[in-house]
């Protein structure tokens, strides 16, 4: 048997380690991994997300927090884009009312700024680039999205950030109104995660 592929998340969130984990455990297994956090993440030198794209975000965090490790290392970048707001919040997405803004204040700014918008000027994507690398150099890139649209009220008590107002028309449900297991299955980081373990798989 295969020994497991160890991956090192670019992260402190033991939160987002757990949903990845619960990911890895809900996929066909393209190859047995073992998901970690990185050591000592807080005492590494930052790196400041400030590209224009979730893909160079992410690619250059990996690639900066890989040098720190031997192993592989990936690192994540999401949000939700609205093309009638000229794509924001986009790559701002988590800091959209301000770096300690709460949920709810980004929630509420963002249908302030999509106050009058009808029907498919409310369409809007969550987008999630996933890179991995390893001591420096880039082994894989992947990106995927989900569709929907924004509703004009909050719905439903599950997720974060802007679940309440996605509507996936595929349901019928908010983000925050899927079940753990329909989230996994649909959302962008779920689609993007598989994506990763599939492009892991072919190299191997």
């Amino acid at each position: 048997m295969r020994a497991p592929v160890k991956l090192f998340l670019a992260s402190s969130n033991p939160g987002k380690l757990k949903e990845y984990r619960v990911l890895a455990d809900a996929t066909p297994p393209h190859v047995p991994i073992e998901l970690e956090l990185l050591p000592n993440f807080e005492s590494l030198p930052a790196f400041e997300e400030n590209a224009p794209t979730f893909a160079e975000n992410a690619a250059g965090k990996a690639l900066h927090y890989s040098r720190f490790r031997e192993e592989l290392v990936f690192a994540d970048d999401s949000g939700l884009v609205v093309p009638a707001l000229g794509g924001e919040p986009g790559v701002h997405s988590a800091r959209y009312a301000g770096v300690d803004a709460p949920n709810e204040k980004r929630i509420e700014k963002l249908l302030h700024e999509m106050r009058g918008l009808q029907e498919e000027e409310r369409a809007a994507h969550f987008v999630c680039a996933i890179a991995l690398a390893r001591k420096g150099r880039a082994v894989a890139i992947v990106t995927n999205g989900v569709d929907g649209y924004i509703l004009e009220a909050p719905r439903g008590t599950q997720g974060f950030g802007y679940d309440p107002v996605f509507y996936f028309p595929a349901l019928q449900k908010t983000f925050a109104e899927l079940s753990a297991e329909e989230k996994n299955q649909h959302s962008h980081r779920g689609k993007a995660f598989r994506t990763l373990l599939a492009a892991l798989s072919s190299m191997l």
